[in-house]
């Protein structure tokens, strides 16, 4: 018997995760909050990202892992055109419901239907948890190759240390649904990040909310005029 390929094993964790959120994106829509009602430093996190991704001659930003759509709805009203993706086609499909006027598409950010320096900003907003540390780069990878040059990258996740996660429920009193979550520390994910090419602008770290355990690292970061990709 042939070993499982990479590109298989990623196959099959991609559908895990797929799977998952169409059985709970119903309740994880009514129970995720109006990035209005967010705590100050992430409003404050959002708002500097969009101020960044409004410069002239950018492109849109895509909101990678957008579930429901309401942090893309959110960038919209400050003004950005933004788009969301996101594996899950229930996600979209209630994406779409709630926001008609905007645009959202099915697919992975491991691969995403942009051309090459096409996106003036990529949001991942509490989106890449979900994926294996060995994927990072990949996706890290991806996220510049879309991105313009001068474009800008906003990262949000939780930190820990090399923590690995699995749950088997989600959200709600649905059917279970497992979730594996992976916990990097800041400092790796910077350091992956700059590896894929990025020039980080600010980093921000929050201690956890009530009833979290986990502290939330923010990262802004730009891909430079001149790309520095060996």
């Amino acid at each position: 018997m042939n070993p499982t390929s990479p590109h298989e094993h990623a196959g099959a964790h991609l559908d895990a995760i797929r799977q998952s959120y169409d059985t709970v994106a119903a309740d994880y829509a009514r129970s995720v909050k109006d990035p209005g009602a967010l705590d100050p430093v992430s409003r404050a996190v959002l708002s500097a990202f969009a101020e960044l991704v409004a410069s002239p001659g950018l492109g849109p930003t895509a909101d990678v892992g957008c579930g429901p759509g309401k942090v893309t709805a959110y960038l919209t009203e400050l003004g950005i055109p933004a788009f969301g993706v996101d594996l899950s086609p229930r996600m979209i499909e209630l994406a779409r419901a709630a926001h008609p006027g905007l645009r959202f598409d099915v697919g992975p950010m491991s691969a995403l239907a942009a051309c090459d320096g096409e996106l003036g900003g990529v949001l991942a907003f509490y989106s890449t948890h979900h994926l294996p540390p060995a994927e990072l780069p990949q996706v890290y990878e991806e996220f510049h190759r879309a991105l313009a040059p001068g474009g800008h990258l906003l990262l949000v996740t939780r930190v820990g240390e090399e923590e690995h996660q699995r749950r088997t429920y989600g959200y709600g009193d649905g059917d279970p649904a497992p979730f594996d979550s992976y916990r990097l520390p800041a400092d790796r994910i910077a350091g992956l990040l700059e590896r894929a090419g990025f020039a980080i602008t600010a980093q921000t770290l929050q201690a956890p909310e009530e009833g979290a355990k986990r502290p939330v690292a923010g990262f802004l970061a730009r891909k430079p005029a001149v790309d520095n990709v060996p």
